[in-house]
C-alpha cells in the first residue's frame, strides 16, 4: 500500500459567482475530514456573505489581493502574505479589487457547507 497520494483530479466546487474553486485534498476528493486544501481565484469584484465557520482558516496568496472583514476590521492581503482565521469567527471574504487573486485556502477540520454558516444577504 503507498504512503501517499498524488492528486492530479481537484473537485471543482460548481460556483455561480465566477470564483473557481479545485478542492485538492477534502471531503468531496479524498474523503478526508480533517483537513482542505483548496486552489481559489476569486475574479475582480467577487465576494460571498459574512459567515461564521466551525473550522480554522488559513489562506495564502498567490497574486492579486484578498479583503477580509474579521469581527469587524478590515484586512488586505497581498501576494506572499497569509493569514490564519480562528474557527467560530465571523468574517467575509471578497475581492474588490481590479484583478483577479489566486490563492490557497486550507481549512481544519475540512471545509464542510454544512458548518460554514453563511448569512443571507
Amino acid at each position: 500500500m503507498k504512503k501517499y497520494l498524488i492528486q492530479k483530479n481537484p473537485f471543482v466546487v460548481p460556483t455561480t459567482d465566477g470564483k473557481l474553486i479545485e478542492e485538492h485534498h477534502g471531503i468531496p476528493t479524498t474523503g478526508n475530514k480533517d483537513i482542505s486544501i483548496a486552489h481559489m481565484v476569486a475574479p475582480p469584484k467577487w465576494s460571498e456573505p459574512f459567515q461564521t465557520p466551525e473550522f480554522e482558516e488559513y489562506t495564502y496568496v498567490i497574486s492579486g489581493k484578498k479583503q477580509f472583514i474579521i469581527e469587524g476590521e478590515t484586512i488586505i492581503l497581498e501576494a506572499g502574505q497569509s493569514i490564519k482565521i480562528d474557527a467560530n469567527t465571523r468574517v467575509q471574504y471578497s475581492n474588490p479589487f481590479d484583478e483577479a487573486c489566486d490563492y490557497i485556502s486550507i481549512c481544519k477540520p475540512a471545509f464542510d457547507f454544512n458548518k460554514v454558516h453563511r448569512e443571507e444577504n
